[in-house]
């Protein structure tokens, strides 16, 4: 039925929502203060927040909202004197430090109109991969929203290196509804929705919903859409969708304007569909946040163990080393030809592995200690990597 409301989204408790800088910045890159507000009103009213004289301040009906927001380079680029997006990590990193107080003192001034708290989460791709950082993000977050505040997460640009960065806010947006068990992702951008070429070319046509893989084949998504103050364009969007629908979690993708209705259901941009079923938290990370910091070459038995049995990974089983990595680090597990079937968190330094290759546990610990009694990747801390 054609005006039926979509169910994904009005069944859904908890929503993250992702706004790219385009849609909050003004064509120079400072902050557009009108577009903020805009987003806010969306935002406070599909939570069911009122303004005084109402409810209770952050007293709400409506569902908990996640916000994960772009915006700080782009906001420090004119205070700066800065014209456009700069190429170098140093001046990102600048511009990000003066950026991201501005972007969060508007927050804090247009959702105080509604009463509602706003708190400021900067994660970068270590605070997620390490187990007891996971739980601490989790923790935070989950605590925002039981108080009744809007988390405003961002990756921490002001010191994310490339070995930690996300890369893109939409990917962090996947993920981020994955750490709090989100029922509904929803892409805001300067696109109305997925079209099968360029929007910008007559003739291409919006596709409505996404069920799988087969509805993208022949999809041309190139970089339209692609913002000049951003780093996303459709490809990350269509990625992040990916990532989450293979989660379990329905994606809408639209554009800022079209917020309000994508968060009450109308059809509006594109649905993409549940395809998968939610997987352990911290290995969607780790598959998708992780950068590894080096490599592991398995023998034939070793890869038949990881990939096939789900086994940990023993010394015995490692024919090589390569990189330079610390105990806790991301390290990807390559099988005889190089390729890398699996990434894990590894138990030690890079400097340690060279003596325990082709040994077994039982061997290390009776020369060693009993601290070389385990695993060189735990099975619990290991992801299989699509071939």
């Amino acid at each position: 039925m054609a005006g039926a409301l979509r169910s994904e989204v009005t069944a859904a408790r908890r929503i993250v929502v992702k706004i790219g800088s385009s849609s909050l910045t003004t064509a120079s890159g400072g902050l557009d203060a009108d577009r903020v507000d805009a987003l806010v009103n969306v935002l406070a009213r599909a939570r069911g927040d009122v303004p005084y004289g109402g409810r209770p301040p952050g007293a709400h009906g409506g569902p908990e909202i996640v916000l994960v927001s772009s915006g700080a380079i782009a906001a420090g680029l004119a205070p700066l004197g800065l014209k456009k997006r700069p190429r170098d990590l140093a001046r990102q990193q600048a511009a990000a430090s003066v950026g991201q107080g501005l972007l969060v003192a508007r927050y804090t001034a247009s959702f105080a109109r509604y009463g509602v708290r706003v708190g400021q989460v900067l994660l970068t791709t270590d605070d997620v991969a390490r187990r007891a950082h996971y739980r601490n993000a989790y923790r935070t977050l989950e605590k925002l929203l039981s108080m009744g505040a809007m988390p405003i997460v961002n990756e921490n640009d002001t010191v994310a290196t490339d070995e930690i960065r996300f890369g893109d806010n939409d990917r962090l947006a996947a993920l981020v509804a994955h750490l709090v068990h989100a029922d509904l992702l929803v892409l805001l951008s300067d696109v109305d929705g997925l079209y099968d070429g360029d929007p910008r070319i007559p003739g291409t046509t919006r596709i409505d919903e996404v069920r799988g893989e087969e509805d993208l084949e022949g999809v041309s998504i190139g970089s339209a859409g692609k913002a000049g103050v951003g780093t996303g364009g459709m490809v990350t969007k269509v990625e992040a969708a990916r990532i989450a629908s293979d989660a379990g979690i329905p994606v809408v993708l639209t554009s800022a304007v079209h917020a309000a209705d994508a968060l009450a259901g109308r059809r509006t941009g594109t649905l993409f569909h549940p395809t998968g079923r939610r997987s352990a938290d911290r290995l969607l990370w780790l598959a998708h946040a992780s950068a590894p910091r080096g490599a592991l070459t398995l023998d034939g038995g070793a890869v038949e163990a990881v990939v096939h049995r789900r086994k940990s990974l023993l010394p015995a089983g490692i024919a090589g080393v390569e990189g330079h990595f610390a105990a806790g680090d991301p390290v990807d597990l390559l099988d005889e030809n190089g390729h890398a079937v699996a990434r894990g968190l590894v138990n030690f330094d890079a400097k340690e592995l060279p003596r325990l290759l082709g040994r077994s546990t039982r061997e290390l610990a009776r020369e060693l200690g009993p601290a070389y009694e385990r695993e060189v990747v735990h099975r619990d801390d290991l992801v299989l990597l699509p071939r």
